[in-house]
């Protein structure tokens, strides 16, 4: 039988008051809030970002193609789903899917802001919003949480307040303030992540490097936007992160899963030949078999994720709608699983549509 489908990628649109109803009253004056630009549309305004934040493919799912516009949104024409809990019931029931993990929109982009003690104030605002949010149906609405990793202990911190705010997950800025994620100084952060079962994710945009400058046309950029989510990877497995820490799971979410075989392929084969001229941490196995233990990948519009299941650890696969952004299946992602899943048997279709993400997070659903 099928069971219900979760997607392990979806997303809130931060109303105007998310940051300035619950941060620190230091950052009152300067907290991100939303204003009408009469050329940009609604827009968010963060200190010291040198333009404003457009949602307006935030919130683009169910449109066409040739109505997709980076200006122009309207807060009070958005999926109200995106905000309003009771709401999202529909919009599930709509696209057939019984639950998602939750992941911030805004809150990505502030992953990039370089005042980490501005992020952190933005980010426990943003938790205790993203709390009341998915306490309303905790069954059918998955939180995660953010850390800004200002230190080790703040860290450790920041897992625990999101463990009793109700989060099952935290979404890890893509560039610490300290050293890199492969330091041993993070082993601490990493041994409470696992204590507290608390999966650790890397999503797209919120690495330095997810800048969308890519030589040739701006299309060529689209394609460029899950390498971050690889190189994190790579120093996790190569700098000998799950080699120190076997019980550690690391979600990379919405880089797609398609490209996974040949990359676990391409590591195995750099740690072979040029390990010794190039350095990694100490190993004792492939970096392949790291990857496929540890590592959980999301995605949802990638018909070769499914064709090359068997190349790769089919119980670390798991589908995502995206929904409400612009990349999003919804309100078709029963058609894209249909296209996509034939000559899967039921039990391949319930691992990655189910399975997988509810043993991750612990799902009763």
């Amino acid at each position: 039988m099928q069971k219900p489908i979760i997607s392990a990628d979806s997303h809130i649109t931060e109303p105007p008051n998310t940051y300035i109803d619950r941060i620190d009253r230091k950052y009152k004056d300067t907290a991100p809030h939303m204003i009408h630009d009469e050329k940009l549309g609604d827009v968010f305004i963060v200190k010291d970002f040198p333009r404003p934040i457009n949602v307006a493919l935030a919130a683009a799912a169910g449109k066409d193609a040739s109505e997709l516009r980076t200006i122009g949104a309207k807060f009070s024409e958005m999926h109200k789903g995106g905000w309003d809990p009771n709401a999202r019931m529909a919009d599930q029931d709509r696209d057939g899917v019984a639950a998602e993990v939750i992941y911030p929109t805004v809150g990505m982009i502030l992953c990039n802001h370089r005042d980490f003690d501005y992020k952190k104030a933005c980010f426990d605002a943003y938790n205790l919003w993203i709390g009341e949010y998915c306490a309303t149906h905790p069954d059918r609405l998955i939180g995660t949480g953010q850390t800004a990793m200002r230190s080790v202990e703040e860290g450790i911190s920041d897992l625990r307040k999101m463990k009793e705010l109700g989060l099952k997950g935290v979404m890890m800025p893509g560039n610490p303030a300290l050293e890199d994620y492969d330091s041993p100084i993070y082993a601490p952060f990493y041994e409470a992540a696992i204590d507290l079962q608390m999966p650790l994710s890397f999503h797209i945009l919120t690495s330095s490097s997810d800048n969308f400058q890519t030589r040739g046309p701006k299309l060529n950029s689209f394609l460029s936007i899950i390498r971050g989510c690889q190189d994190i990877i790579g120093t996790f497995v190569l700098g000998g992160v799950f080699e120190r820490h076997p019980k550690l799971k690391v979600v990379c979410v919405e880089a797609d899963a398609g490209w996974v075989p040949h990359y676990m392929y391409r590591m195995d084969h750099a740690y072979d030949r040029h390990r010794y001229w190039l350095p990694a941490g100490t190993l004792t196995k492939m970096p392949s078999e790291y990857f496929r233990e540890n590592v959980y990948t999301t995605f949802q519009d990638d018909y070769v994720a499914f064709q090359v299941r068997h190349l790769c650890n089919i119980k670390r696969l798991m589908w995502a709608s995206d929904f409400p952004h612009s990349d999003s299946t919804w309100p078709w992602s029963q058609d894209v699983i249909s296209k996509h899943t034939v000559g899967m048997t039921a039990d391949e279709k319930n691992l990655v549509l189910h399975d997988n993400v509810a043993e991750l997070y612990h799902l009763s659903i």
